[in-house]
């Protein structure tokens, strides 16, 4: 794990994580190989942030019209541990690494059922106004919601 710089150590960094959205990795996902396109994880990462948001309350706010704050992706990185293949059963693990003023560096895990990591990443999100495009800081509630310690689903 030395050359990704964002994991210190893999079994603590493994441990930290409780929440997790399903997937199952469709044929159109895969390339001609049989494995996982490498762009895919992307939108994993997507879809299990948005319901780990979800689960915190914090979409309702962002997706009203009249709300002046939404969330943009700063940046976004993945790692490849291990080949994926056309209708593996994975479980995407989010967690909020380190949350600042206006943004939060998510952590994301990519593990199959028999518990083997086959990809990580991180990524900042960023809460701006829609009419700016200036930063917003958090609310007190949100980031209580995303220090909260979650139960193990």
């Amino acid at each position: 794990m030395s050359r990704i710089s964002y994991i210190e150590e893999l079994s603590n960094w493994e441990q930290e994580f409780k929440f997790y959205h399903p997937v199952k990795v469709r044929f159109s996902e895969t390339d001609m190989f049989g494995h996982l396109n490498n762009t895919v994880p992307f939108t994993y990462y997507e879809e299990a942030r948005i319901e780990y948001f979800k689960s915190k309350g914090m979409m309702t706010d962002w997706l009203d019209g009249k709300s002046e704050a939404i969330i943009v992706v700063a940046d976004l990185q993945c790692d490849f541990l291990k080949q994926v293949f056309f209708d593996d059963k994975l479980k995407i693990f989010v967690k909020a690494h380190h949350i600042g003023n206006s943004s939060v560096d998510i952590h994301y895990m990519g593990k199959r059922k028999n518990r083997e990591i086959c990809f990580v990443g991180r990524g900042t999100i960023v809460q701006v106004s829609k009419k700016t495009g200036k930063s917003i800081p958090w609310s007190t509630e949100v980031k209580e919601a995303m220090i909260e310690k979650e139960e193990i689903q």
